[in-house]
């Protein structure tokens, strides 16, 4: 049987989670849930409620870098795993700070907080990845592995909260690195739309 992925489609987590799978070769039986409107079977799965959960035979996953790891351990065909260790603490740093100022910045009135402030702290990030690709293509050389996959899509989201300030900025490197994800095939291809799922309908293979 194929493993479930229960998934949003817009949600950064979930993507990154889609891409890996999609680079693994995985197929899933993807199952879109409306985080407004959750439905029961996914909640039993995951009491927690936030995608991406992956179940597979007795095993249920429900962190993202859980699931690239979970999908990359199985198949790496395009060497996505190899990456020095320092690449383990940039995603931990965007997974924590970044993801901290990016959501109250992009969320400013749920939050209470200062968006120009946020955006400050968020940028501190951004320049870090910005002088990590220098000229290359990708973060540690001429082909992406796991942390340009697990970042790209949480920078893909602070870059739309305001476009135009984004791309007014001194940080050229990693606009073209964020363009060149944006633009891929790869992002399309997981980006595609799914209706709401529910109990019964006709399974959607994901692969």
């Amino acid at each position: 049987m194929r493993p479930i992925l229960y998934s949003f489609r817009r949600c950064p987590y979930a993507m990154r989670a889609r891409l890996a799978l999609v680079s693994a070769g995985i197929e899933t039986e993807l199952r879109e849930i409306l985080l407004r409107d959750k439905a029961p079977e996914f909640l039993e799965a995951s009491p927690k409620g936030t995608v991406p959960v992956i179940v597979a035979k007795d095993t249920v996953i429900e962190e993202s870098l859980d699931i690239m790891d979970w999908a990359l351990a199985q198949n790496d065909p395009e060497g996505w795993l190899n990456f020095p260790p320092e690449g383990r603490a940039l995603i931990a740093e965007c997974d924590s700070p970044f993801k901290t100022a990016l959501d109250r910045y992009k969320y400013q009135n749920r939050h209470q907080s200062d968006p120009e402030l946020e955006r400050q702290n968020a940028s501190v990030f951004l320049r870090k990845l910005d002088a990590q690709l220098g000229k290359k293509p990708y973060l540690y050389g001429d082909h992406p592995t796991l942390p340009d996959m697990a970042t790209a899509t949480f920078v893909r989201q602070f870059a739309n909260t305001d476009r135009a300030w984004f791309d007014a900025q001194d940080w050229h490197n990693l606009r073209h690195w964020l363009d060149a994800f944006t633009e891929s095939d790869r992002f399309a291809h997981i980006m595609g739309k799914y209706p709401k799922w529910q109990a019964g309908d006709p399974v959607t293979v994901f692969a």
